[in-house]
């Protein structure tokens, strides 16, 4: 298997992607908002990419609730953004967290019920007065304390419908004042702000996975984004927050990592493997790019192998009983009682 998951924009495969797939054997893969029509379709498409693979692949999604959702209505329920849970708590905790395990809890239940075995969330980076609003109500809140907490609620619900969770976007997106997406963010905060950062991470490095931030610390490395940086892997994601579960790149198809390095898209899925991702992640869903990016990838072995292991635990194991009719009744009490008056 290489070490690369890769995204599909298309509600079923086609002949040259099919083959594609089948002889680079990525680890796993990520569908996106043009993938997902109908649950037939998308049990259908996600039977057929672990077919062409040849293993039981992990199919993740986006689908944090509020402005990024790929599972969209009608089709599928909606979902409020983490910030709401970060206002219920502030008004009540215990139906903050409790609102926080549930709405999880219901979209793994609706994942599951799709095919889908993989979401990347939550996010627990701490957005703080003007930086971008890419994050925004991404956050379950402005206190690292609130956050690691309705983080951990969340991912628990994750976990209890049997889907792998991964924690974003690590050490910290929360203080970019742009857009990684559209440019290169550089952080110059010293090191008592960065503490605040990075304290929901350490409060759930024992998470199964997480995704790096493209994002240049000045205050680690000066040089290169996090996910670039084998100084900010090695000594902040590894060592100060002690994560060892698997990292992934965030989109190499991010305008930030074209400002930060020389080269394509094999150059930077070299960059990221060779400071020490597991995994990386390109998300455009064309073929001449997902071929340039497996040609920067490995084969998945050693100590990236291991923790490729822990996550597929996660994702196969059976989902605890769950009577979705009284969680989703429960959850739209919650929404209700604690709705803006």
């Amino acid at each position: 298997m290489l070490s690369c998951l890769l995204g599909l924009r298309q509600p079923k495969l086609d002949a040259e992607t099919r083959a594609f797939f089948r002889d680079a054997c990525p680890w796993g893969f990520i569908v996106f908002r043009e993938a997902c029509v109908s649950r037939e379709q998308l049990r259908a498409l996600c039977a057929d990419l672990r077919d062409t693979v040849g293993h039981d692949a992990i199919v993740w999604i986006d689908q944090e609730g509020g402005r990024v959702a790929r599972l969209k209505a009608p089709e599928w329920p909606t979902w409020p953004a983490a910030g709401k849970f970060g206002e219920i708590y502030a008004k009540q905790k215990d139906a903050g967290l409790e609102a926080a395990y549930l709405g999880y809890r219901l979209i793994a239940h609706e994942l599951r019920d799709a095919g889908l075995d993989g979401d990347f969330a939550p996010v627990l980076d701490v957005p703080v007065e003007g930086s971008d609003k890419i994050v925004g109500d991404r956050a379950f809140s402005a206190d690292p304390k609130i956050v690691a907490l309705l983080a951990r609620a969340a991912l628990n619900g994750l976990h209890d419908g049997s889907v792998a969770g991964c924690i974003k976007h690590m050490p910290g997106h929360g203080r970019a004042t742009a857009d990684s997406h559209l440019a290169l963010p550089k952080v110059g905060a010293q090191e008592i702000d960065l503490a605040n950062d990075v304290l929901p991470f350490t409060e759930l490095a024992d998470a199964e996975a997480a995704m790096t931030a493209h994002i240049v610390f000045k205050a680690w490395d000066p040089d290169r984004p996090a996910t670039c940086s084998p100084v900010v892997i090695d000594e902040i994601i590894r060592k100060r927050i002690g994560f060892q579960g698997m990292l992934m790149s965030d989109d190499l198809d991010m305008h930030a990592l074209q400002y930060a390095l020389n080269g394509g898209l094999k150059e930077r899925a070299e960059a990221a493997v060779g400071a020490g991702c597991d995994v990386v992640l390109q998300c455009s869903g064309v073929l001449k790019e997902m071929q340039t990016t497996a040609a920067g990838c490995r084969e998945l072995a050693g100590l990236p192998l291991v923790r490729a292991r822990a996550v597929e635990a996660f994702a196969k194991r059976p989902p605890r009983e769950f009577d979705a009719g009284a969680g989703w009744a429960r959850f739209k009490q919650l929404m209700a009682d604690f709705a803006p008056a």
